[in-house]
């Protein structure tokens, strides 16, 4: 699961507001690097301003899902079932509503009336991924060394990585590495596929800089499909994926300091919250927040770093 970027409510129509000053990325993250490569404007707005973003049925569905997965493995091996499973979709809704009561508008009729048979549907389709998720993988052979596992290192240039792994397995006998992802969506055509690979060696990265230990599987569990998918990664992998990181990275520190963040049109422009400041949709971005605070601005160093 990623780390998400921060947002605030709007002060007003247009313009963000932000809890406290806006400051240059300091970081790097797999959803963050995704961001980037798929559009620079895209990273600015959720980075660096900040612009609020509506909460999604699907995006929603997500976190609770991986919060029923997460949570399983706290029973015995005998009483992770489909059916202990599915029951526990609707409190981890609830434990959600109670903490971002703003959900609760994803399930309101037009007159803002709440809509019992949408959150009903949602539920349902909440179950149905949890309960596939048990044609994949036997959760009562599994006891994973780590679930929701928080992961942090600073490479030699002094760029920091992070994230979140849903699940660490460590083999008893051999203590080789498996990193497990939950997707909620479905498995992506051929020429989609990089992305979440990526994402994967990004974790894979991390951990050998912690443990100094290559990861022998990498797995991507879509439940929305029914697909497991695995790859086995090498030092030549990883160390291809750190070069990309750092080029990342560069490219990152030099747009924080010019300012010049170029939108980039593409197949998931659709679901952007943020058309209204794009030029590509005859938008206009906010005043670049950072100009505000030239001391905070980064000084490009000749291997990226700020």
């Amino acid at each position: 699961m990623e780390i998400p970027a921060q947002s605030s409510p709007p002060d007003e129509p247009g313009r963000p507001a932000r809890q406290t000053p806006s400051r240059p990325p300091s970081s790097l993250s797999p959803s963050r690097a995704a961001d980037f490569m798929r559009c620079p404007l895209l990273y600015r707005l959720r980075v660096i301003d900040r612009l609020p973003e509506k909460p999604s049925e699907a995006a929603t569905r997500g976190t609770v899902v991986h919060a029923v997965l997460e949570r399983l493995f706290d029973a015995p091996a005998a009483e992770r079932t489909a059916d202990r499973a599915r029951s526990m979709v609707a409190g981890e809704w609830e434990r959600l509503r109670a903490a971002r009561p703003e959900l609760d508008g994803l399930f309101t009729a037009a007159e803002g009336a709440a809509d019992p048979a949408a959150l009903a549907a949602w539920l349902q389709s909440a179950e149905r991924l949890v309960e596939r998720w048990f044609a994949l993988e036997d959760p009562t052979r599994l006891e994973p060394a780590e679930r929701e596992l928080y992961v942090e290192t600073v490479l030699e240039s002094g760029l920091t990585l992070r994230g979140y792994v849903d699940r660490l397995d460590v083999a008893p006998a051999t203590g080789d590495l498996r990193v497990v992802d939950y997707k909620t969506g479905k498995a992506p055509r051929p020429e989609y596929a990089e992305e979440p690979l990526f994402q994967m060696k990004f974790y894979a990265l991390v951990l050998w800089r912690l443990r100094g230990v290559v990861p022998r599987r990498l797995q991507l569990v879509y439940l929305g499909s029914g697909d497991l998918l695995t790859y086995d990664p090498t030092e030549t992998d990883l160390l291809r994926t750190e070069r990309k990181l750092l080029a990342l990275w560069q490219a990152i520190t030099e747009a924080t300091g010019s300012g010049e963040w170029r939108p980039k049109r593409g197949p998931l422009c659709g679901w952007c919250d943020h058309q209204a400041f794009c030029p590509e949709f005859g938008g206009t971005p906010p005043p670049y927040p950072l100009a505000e605070n030239p001391g905070l601005l980064p000084v490009v160093g000749e291997n990226g770093s700020v």
